[in-house]
């Protein structure tokens, strides 16, 4: 269960908020009715995401893997169900999700995928990226995607802690 009550979208303070969300998304899901309670902050949430999401050069299928590799880490089982199916509708094989929280000991990726990874890894475990982490990245993508690649992982491991700490589910009702 939530660790506070979901947001009333009908609510006076909430109603354009959640109406932003709605014309994004279609439809107000249990992280949207959460950040609800702070409106400005619900907004600005889609915006961003939405350039993560649907702005990026960033090709959908590293994109997804590196939200799904995020949820992995931090143990965000919400995270994953939503990214997991995404990230097979771009081009994931199931045997990439079955072997990404052990992806380092699997040749299910490829090098660009695998360079991604480690990346994230590095991000998300210890925040600071070694610098030969960082050159193979560089190497493979070009500024403007590796500053989406960043933030992509950035803004996801954002995503699993206000879930996990706010221990937002998909049991809950809305």
């Amino acid at each position: 269960m939530a660790r506070i009550p979901y947001a009333d979208p009908a609510h006076p303070d909430h109603v354009e908020a959640a109406a932003h969300i709605v014309a994004s998304r279609k439809k107000l899901g249990h992280l949207h009715r959460m950040l609800l309670h702070a409106p400005p902050i619900a907004q600005g949430w889609i915006d961003m995401f939405d350039a993560v999401r649907w702005k990026s050069d960033l090709s959908g299928k590293i994109r997804e893997l590196m939200m799904c590799r995020v949820a992995a880490i931090n143990d965000a089982q919400y995270e994953w169900d939503a990214h997991a199916p995404i990230a097979l509708k771009e081009g994931a094989t199931q045997a990439q999700l079955d072997a990404l929280r052990d992806w380092e000991g699997s040749d299910a990726f490829d090098a660009t995928e695998r360079a991604a990874l480690a990346y994230c890894d590095a991000m998300t475990k210890h925040v600071h990226v070694p610098d030969d982490v960082a050159a193979a990245v560089r190497a493979l993508f070009p500024p403007r995607q590796l500053v989406e690649l960043t933030v992509t992982i950035a803004g996801y491991n954002c995503v699993s802690r206000v879930l996990e700490a706010l221990a937002i589910n998909g049991a809950d009702p809305l």
